[in-house]
């Protein structure tokens, strides 16, 4: 039976730590947007309190939880992890994500403040801020020993980076965020660096989807870049209201020689031959 709370208990911290991996569930607001569920191996996240979780986001080929984190007006997120061994158990974390981008001063001191171990390939820090917890039995879960992290992506981007700073940018990991980071494969923007990095290098972001459901992206691609967004439109609205209060106070005199309308000159017009019955 499952059960609630409004913040992670402490007999379930531990727990948490100990796990070998977790999945992330985002979406975007379009109703027509696709649901992501990520997973995410190895030693890199932790909990600041017991409403706050972090975790470390390695580059990838996707971005669609940064994507979906930094869409304004969403951010919602959910974290789950399952027991392998021991007793059975499932916890779910529901929360509002907050995406600290690598190199930011965010990224820094929360790196320096919490003394955070980031490896080659980081693209930023996600911190989850928690407003339910759920732990339920976990009774259908399959019970499996752990052997040991892949290192597979840990030396892919040793070698971006390492290319980077050799000078050879082709091969470097800012082109590859620039062109696989991009985008979302519903054409939100992504990481922000790699946006900035493919409007200065002209870097044409990767198609990540085919058929019908592509068109759809590049539509969706087209509608947000050209779309003029709700608050643009109240700042102007208040830009103009006030422009307009302050030329009636800054020049009363040019008003008051403006009498009231008091109708059409009568001899302006003459009688109709036509009556409307």
């Amino acid at each position: 039976m499952g059960v609630f709370y409004e913040t992670i208990p402490t007999s379930m911290i531990e727990w948490i730590l100990q796990q070998k991996v977790f999945w992330i569930a985002s979406a975007p607001l379009s109703a027509s947007g696709h649901v992501n569920v990520s997973p995410k191996g190895g030693l890199y996240f932790g909990i600041v309190n017991p409403t706050t979780f972090w975790y470390i986001d390695l580059t990838g080929s996707g971005v669609e939880t940064l994507s979906h984190l930094q869409e304004p007006g969403n951010g919602r997120i959910t974290v789950l992890f399952n027991a392998f061994e021991g007793a059975p158990r499932i916890v779910r974390l529901w929360g509002k994500g907050e995406v600290l981008e690598y190199g930011t001063k965010a990224f820094n001191e929360f790196v320096k403040e919490h003394k955070v171990e980031t490896i080659d390939g980081t693209r930023a820090i996600v911190l989850v801020h928690i407003h339910q917890v759920g732990s339920s039995c976990g009774f259908s879960m399959p019970i499996f020993d752990f052997k040991d992290f892949r290192p597979t992506l840990n030396d892919y981007f040793e070698e971006r980076v390492a290319s980077e700073k050799a000078g050879r940018w082709g091969d470097g990991i800012e082109r590859y965020w620039a062109f696989k980071n991009a985008e979302s494969m519903d054409g939100l923007p992504g990481l922000r660096r790699g946006v900035e990095t493919a409007k200065k290098k002209d870097v044409k972001p990767v198609k990540k989807m085919v058929g019908r459901y592509g068109e759809m992206a590049n539509q969706e691609r087209t509608s947000t870049a050209n779309s003029v967004s709700v608050w643009h439109l109240i700042v102007v609205a208040v830009v103009s209201f006030c422009l307009g209060i302050v030329a009636i106070v800054m020049a009363p005199s040019r008003f008051q020689y403006l009498s009231p309308y008091q109708g059409p000159d009568p001899h302006l017009f003459k009688a109709s031959k036509y009556v409307i019955r």
